[in-house]
């Protein structure tokens, strides 16, 4: 039974004759568990790009630890491989042939792991944090792009120890994507910056922030002829802005929505309101997929400024999402964002990795 390859049933197996009665709601949506998670809090998600048959995730966590798993059509995981660095995992990403995955770490390198020999080898330093990490794969050049909490934006040729470009940034960064000929970067402070790719990066915009609050995540998504042509940003206060780079009509083509809140739909109760931790576009439809610290994903129609579907509430947050490279794969990562302190940290909660069929449910819903 191929569960990933077609749209039929998908983790109904999850339910059990006397499991009903429990109230254990670590997986209340019955997604797949990955096996062997990570021991600590999980940050970062990538599949393998579509270049390599299958499917590949990789994870990165607090443990100091990088996965690889391979996810079968029938929804098995097996774990193949893993690495460690000296500090947490931020960020992850993966070469265009698939055959290499970059990693950046709080230990303030970033390390080139080839997944065939299984060898990881540093390829880039910084004064802080590594908070991002993206392979960038141009006409007449490839690299790997670098930002980090000691305000740089830096670019390595992998077969040097010194970066090819350092750019400087307005502050800490916090987030970054990049879709060739694209990059965009959110740093504290809600600084915003477009870069362009093509002969080589270079600033092109700087963007006031349409949210008010710290941003957390951000995502490029492509117009119907598959071109980068903005970007959706996710801040701490349940809010996430679609922003279009070069909009015919910016009033009003451009806006930010709410999401990951909950009650206060009356005005006499406070409402909760939880940060955004990860946004991911699905490769196929161009919908999105955003998850918080609320326990919860959601699925939304950008075009058609719908809601698609909540999930049910996880007992802890969602800290990291991605889609497959066919899209028939949602992948969510649930472990504590330390969004309410320290004092709601419980070393005992297990961390977990859960695989959706997302093939139906990202589809737009058809035009009235």
């Amino acid at each position: 039974m191929s569960l990933f390859g077609t749209t039929s049933g998908f983790g109904t197996s999850g339910t059990s004759m006397f499991g009903s009665t429990t109230t254990d709601n670590h997986n209340p949506m019955k997604d797949i568990e990955v096996t062997s998670s990570p021991d600590d809090s999980i940050g970062c998600l990538s599949f393998s790009p579509p270049t390599l048959p299958g499917n590949f995730l990789i994870a990165g966590s607090w443990a100091n630890d990088v996965r690889c798993w391979e996810v079968q059509d029938s929804g098995q995981t097996i774990p193949k491989a893993q690495q460690m660095h000296t500090g947490p995992v931020l960020d992850v990403c993966w070469s265009d042939d698939g055959s290499k995955v970059f990693t950046a770490s709080c230990d303030k390198t970033a390390k080139m792991w080839d997944l065939s020999s299984n060898q990881a080898i540093q390829i880039a330093q910084h004064d802080a944090p590594v908070k991002t990490i993206h392979w960038i794969k141009a006409p007449n050049y490839s690299c790997v792009m670098t930002g980090s909490w000691d305000k740089t934006l830096k670019f390595w040729d992998t077969r040097s120890s010194n970066p090819m470009m350092v750019l400087q940034l307005p502050e800490r960064c916090y987030c970054a994507d990049v879709i060739y000929p694209m990059a965009v970067v959110a740093t504290a402070e809600r600084g915003l910056i477009v870069y362009q790719l093509e002969n080589q990066p270079s600033e092109f915009r700087r963007i006031e922030s349409p949210l008010k609050h710290q941003h957390r995540c951000v995502a490029i998504f492509k117009d119907k002829q598959n071109k980068p042509t903005g970007f959706a940003l996710g801040s701490i206060e349940g809010r996430v802005a679609i922003h279009y780079i070069n909009p015919p009509n910016p009033a009003k083509d451009n806006f930010t929505f709410k999401c990951h809140r909950s009650n206060g739909t009356n005005t006499s109760a406070p409402q909760d309101i939880y940060a955004v931790n990860g946004i991911a576009f699905h490769p196929v439809h161009g919908t999105l997929a955003t998850v918080g610290s609320d326990g919860r994903f959601s699925f939304w129609d950008k075009d058609a400024r719908t809601k698609l579907k909540t999930s049910e509430q996880l007992d802890q947050p969602i800290s990291a999402c991605c889609f497959n490279h066919n899209g028939n794969i949602f992948a969510y990562a649930s472990s504590y964002d330390w969004s309410k302190g320290h004092e709601f940290y419980n070393p005992q909660k297990k961390n977990y990795i859960f695989l959706r069929n997302a093939a139906e449910e990202l589809k737009p819903r058809n035009k009235k």
